[in-house]
């Protein structure tokens, strides 16, 4: 085979793969999420040996390609924002625990009442009226 024929099937390859892909939801957090689950159910699956870790951690890769190879890109976007929403105080503590540790020593998280922003005050400052960023409403806080 010549070199110039592997290269011509390699990019048909490749093009039929992304007509394949293309309209389809792809990666998003809910799907690496239960993927990097499944991979830490097999390790500790590894020492302990039960059937029902190696079934739940497949059930989870499963649903993940079934997210990744979706065209209903709207509904699965939608669970997506669902997820992020529930675990979004959550997010910042598994990423960096002793970078939001100290976040949280240092500062006082507040909602506006206008708009929902998040708005970080330093602690220790008492009582204080904040302007939100967004909607340039003021509202009374206490740090």
């Amino acid at each position: 085979m010549a070199k110039g024929d592997f290269k011509r099937r390699m990019e048909a390859s490749q093009r039929q793969m992304l007509e394949w892909a293309r309209g389809r939801n792809g990666a998003d957090e809910l799907s690496g999420a239960c993927t990097n689950v499944a991979v830490l159910l097999v390790i500790i699956d590894l020492f302990v040996h039960t059937t029902w870790l190696s079934v739940l951690a497949l059930v989870l890769l499963g649903y993940s390609w079934f997210r990744i190879t979706s065209k209903n890109v709207g509904a699965r976007g939608l669970e997506n924002a669902r997820v992020i929403k529930a675990t979004g105080p959550v997010i910042p503590f598994l990423a960096n625990p002793v970078g939001a540790m100290r976040e949280t020593r240092a500062y006082v998280h507040l909602s506006c009442p206008s708009c929902g922003q998040r708005v970080r005050i330093p602690r220790g400052k008492g009582k204080v009226r904040i302007t939100c960023p967004r909607c340039h409403a003021r509202f009374d806080g206490k740090a």
